[in-house]
């Protein structure tokens, strides 16, 4: 059985988390063919959404810790950091297409802050968010010092990394952490209702925001208005943006192929 399993319709991807009986937690082999499978969406112009999320009762528990307990099996930390869980933040922030997270369950250490480089983050009612590394006397990792205090501030990402609370979906939400919940019953299809919109929009304009707002980290304001006026030209110059002001002017909705 595979460690992801992976279905395309409509455009949308969808890469479900595959070991339930362990909580969807990760061993070097499902961190390798989550990256495989990422490259291999990005790389599939018929692609124009991909959905992350999970099989069962939780989204990823983090790290299988049979793996790093095991001695004949532990990897090692600088192998699960650098070719596992890093190569991973990197291909979802690159991936010039969008990438949503769909919590289904509990979302814990690297599994939280996997879902929280994505770029949209929603969950289901029974979902939560534990930066759960603390307990085990580890640091947060998969890049969650990095987006956690930019989305919801340096205190509260400060608190919730030392203490490893516990956030239910609704406090996530509140907290500005993620996008959306959904009720339990409906979770499924309305992320399916939103990943098919996703594949529906101009791919190209929406793979140069992420350019954006991935810079906006680092740059200064002058270097971002640089750089918004460069996306900028660039959009205007695909198909998408010339069928988008068609369809303005004809009152018509647009049919973008997301080039």
């Amino acid at each position: 059985m595979k460690s992801i399993t992976t279905s395309i319709e409509s455009g949308v991807a969808t890469l479900t988390l595959n070991r339930p009986e362990v909580f969807n937690s990760f061993n070097g082999e499902m961190a390798l063919l989550l990256q495989s499978q990422l490259d291999a969406c990005e790389a599939d112009p018929n692609i124009r959404a991909i959905v992350i999320t999970g099989q069962g009762k939780a989204f990823c528990a983090g790290q299988d810790l049979k793996e790093v307990t095991t001695p004949e099996l532990h990897p090692g930390f600088k192998k699960i950091l650098e070719e596992h869980y890093n190569p991973i933040i990197e291909r979802i922030r690159a991936i010039e297409k969008p990438i949503i997270a769909a919590v289904n369950g509990v979302a814990a250490g690297a599994g939280a802050n996997i879902a929280l480089a994505c770029d949209i983050v929603v969950a289901s009612e029974k979902a939560s968010f534990i930066q759960a590394f603390s307990k085990i006397g580890l640091v947060p990792d998969s890049a969650g010092s990095f987006f956690l205090p930019r989305l919801i501030g340096f205190q509260k990402a400060s608190a919730l990394m030392l203490l490893g609370d516990k956030v239910s979906a609704a406090q996530a939400q509140d907290l500005g952490m993620i996008y959306k919940v959904f009720d339990p019953e409906t979770f499924h299809q309305e992320v399916h209702s939103l990943a098919l919109h996703m594949a529906q929009l101009p791919t190209k304009a929406l793979g140069l925001t992420k350019k954006l707002l991935n810079a906006s980290f680092n740059n200064t304001l002058e270097q971002q208005l640089a750089l918004e006026s460069k996306l900028q030209i660039q959009a205007a110059n695909s198909n998408d943006y010339k069928e988008g002001v068609s369809a303005f002017v004809e009152k018509r909705k647009p049919n973008f192929k997301g080039n």
